[in-house]
């Protein structure tokens, strides 16, 4: 201990910050003796600095501290509060029906469900579970919808079919397990259909600024030129979310929704009120699918399913319009050639 200067101080909490240097006697100062002083902080090098005794003794330390103590943080794991459910009420006699075909969805399904329990008051959830393994049927009962459950994959878009079949609302909003639309852009559909249209298509119309055409985005405009609806550009009932009435599905056969490009030709071809009512771009929010290829891009097996499902309504266009379904031959004579 520094003569003059009592051990007291040297307890204090700042002394992990200075320590005094053994040293003959004190400096003479004008405010009084002075000692050498060690000033340093944590992983640092340390100055000596002169700081007085006992009363001025932390007024000086005041000064030359730059920093604070570190406090001692313990690490501690957050706490894991569980996710509240969203609770659906089932309306007992419904205006709007949403249909969700899932499978394996364990991990969006309760944030699409609370979604759609905000679309209609008098509303009613259908869950299509087909082919789960994860627990998505449970979970899904657990927030309230109507669940569905199938044990084997029903294949893409029969699940739309299974659900129209339970259906009981005037409207059905179609939308997807694997993608959280929030429930205001959902609502433009339901309320295109109460107010007359009959099919109220999302107006994406996918990526068109490339160089090459995908070719799902391709078999889309082709469709939609062939049906002479050019305006509908890429619109199509293969994307959610999209709304139909009652009287859509009835016309064109609740088969047609297992392949919704037919469903789109026969609603246009039987004389429905077909638009596109709202754009949701459900591009950025469709989770990546397939394997990557040899040159290094993603193979979509849906793909060539789709491109398939648009020739299958060329070719029932065919069947109903004739070779070139619909659009005139500008009377060639065809037979006098020889």
């Amino acid at each position: 201990m520094i003569s003059g200067c009592p051990e007291l101080i040297l307890g204090k909490r700042r002394k992990a910050f200075f320590s005094f240097v053994p040293q003959a006697g004190p400096v003479p100062h004008s405010s009084g003796q002075l000692y050498v002083c060690r000033y340093q902080p944590p992983g640092q090098s340390y100055t000596e600095v002169y700081a007085p005794v006992l009363s001025r003794f932390w007024e000086e330390i005041d000064v030359v501290k730059k920093h604070k103590r570190p406090r001692i943080r313990l690490n501690r794991k957050p706490i894991q509060r569980p996710k509240v459910l969203p609770r659906l009420v089932n309306h007992p006699d419904p205006i709007v029906s949403i249909i969700i075909p899932a499978m394996n969805e364990r991990a969006t399904i309760a944030s699409v469900l609370r979604e759609a329990g905000l679309v209609h008051p008098r509303s009613e959830t259908i869950v299509v579970v087909n082919g789960s393994t994860d627990g998505t049927a449970e979970l899904a009962e657990a927030c309230g919808a109507h669940v569905i459950h199938v044990p084997e994959p029903l294949g893409h878009d029969v699940g739309r079919r299974v659900g129209a079949e339970a259906a009981r609302g005037q409207v059905l909003l179609f939308i997807d397990a694997d993608m959280v639309i929030p429930a205001r852009e959902l609502r433009p559909f339901v309320n295109a259909v109460l107010t007359g249209v009959d099919v109220a298509l999302n107006s994406y119309s996918g990526p068109v600024r490339g160089k090459v055409a995908h070719p799902v985005v391709l078999a889309k405009h082709v469709l939609n030129g062939v049906l002479q609806r050019p305006d509908l550009r890429g619109a199509s009932l293969t994307a959610v979310p999209h709304a139909m009435s009652r009287t859509a599905v009835d016309t064109v056969g609740l088969d047609a929704l297992e392949v919704p490009p037919l469903a789109l030709a026969k609603a246009i071809r039987l004389g429905l009120n077909v638009q596109p009512v709202h754009t949701v771009p459900v591009g950025k929010l469709n989770p990546a699918r397939g394997r990557i290829g040899k040159k290094g891009s993603r193979v979509d097996p849906l793909t060539a399913l789709v491109a398939g499902d648009h020739l299958e309504a060329i070719h029932w266009l065919l069947l109903q319009q004739g070779p070139r379904g619909g659009y005139s031959d500008l009377g060639r004579q065809r037979g006098k050639v020889r």
